[in-house]
């Protein structure tokens, strides 16, 4: 049993699908299949139910689940123990994301990183909120960018920063709504609106806002990837409510929401330990908002 092959088995447990989870961890899919097969091979056991349409745990693989996320918690703990050991030279960092991210231009940071400290791996991970707390949790991630409410967040967990941004109605240049200076939720009930995936913080704040304003709204689309939600807005296939910064980056009209507050909270959040690791502790100098800024 070999350190990449429980993480190929992590990756398509929290997938649930090989071709995502052969994305996320950089490899083709037949190698991931590959690698999983000769994993349950090696364990005299099946770890995932197939059908044509979805990839679930087996009774063995729910029961392998912690111990892999143990195993390579503890590798990833001996590694950053090295990495002290050894200064910047060498070392791991693994991140988790959100798509709608406006805080920070993470990819510019990310290659500042990379070219100060060119020994060290960076492995970024993109996934559901409850997913990316649980990878906290684990040891799998060392820091993540989570929208959802800070004290909401398990007490194992701590925030380093958080910023608060407004939601709006995003719509098409050509729709009504685009020339209005404000909209009340509960006026939209007969519009078709598009949904972000479930499972993110952001479609769980909008649940619940929408709820509170007491507007049923009537989903006729539903997307994981920002760019196709953001086309099918401006072609008038419906309507979202984004945060403001990203429905003008993807040259939407953000429609401010009147009578309800709204707007969702985004935290760099780490675990107890984290100064343990240096590149961590470099990262997270880079991560932080400039006090001058």
């Amino acid at each position: 049993m070999e350190l990449r092959q429980l993480s190929h088995f992590l990756a398509v447990a929290r997938r649930r699908s090989f071709t995502l989870a052969a994305h996320d961890v950089n490899v083709v899919q037949s190698s991931l299949s590959a690698s999983i097969r000769q994993l349950e091979r090696e364990l005299g056991a099946t770890l995932f139910d197939r059908t044509t349409r979805r990839v679930e745990l087996s009774p063995a693989g729910r029961a392998l689940l912690p111990i892999a996320r143990h195993i390579l918690a503890d590798a990833r703990a001996a590694k950053a123990e090295i990495s002290a050991v050894q200064g910047l030279l060498r070392g791991q960092v693994a991140l988790g994301t959100i798509q709608m991210l406006t805080w920070i231009d993470l990819p510019e940071v990310l290659a500042r990183f990379t070219k100060a400290y060119p020994g060290v791996e960076i492995s970024l991970l993109e996934a559901p909120v409850d997913e990316m707390i649980e990878a906290l949790r684990s040891g799998e991630l060392d820091l993540a960018y989570l929208a959802c409410g800070v004290d909401e967040l398990p007490a194992a967990l701590t925030v380093i920063d958080s910023d608060t941004e407004p939601l709006a109605v995003a719509a098409g240049p050509d729709h009504p709504l685009a020339g209005q200076p404000g909209v009340r939720l509960a006026d939209l009930e007969a519009e078709p609106f598009v949904e972000f995936q479930a499972g993110t913080g952001l479609q769980t704040v909008v649940d619940r806002l929408c709820h509170d304003a007491g507007l049923k709204r009537r989903i006729v689309l539903r997307t994981t990837q920002l760019e196709l939600l953001a086309s099918l807005v401006r072609h008038g296939l419906g309507l979202a409510v984004l945060p403001v910064g990203v429905a003008h980056q993807a040259g939407l009209t953000a429609v401010p929401i009147i009578g309800n507050t709204a707007d969702r909270t985004v935290a760099l959040v780490t675990r107890a330990g984290h100064d343990s690791n240096p590149a961590v502790r470099a990262l997270l100098d880079l991560l932080r908002p400039d006090p001058a800024g």
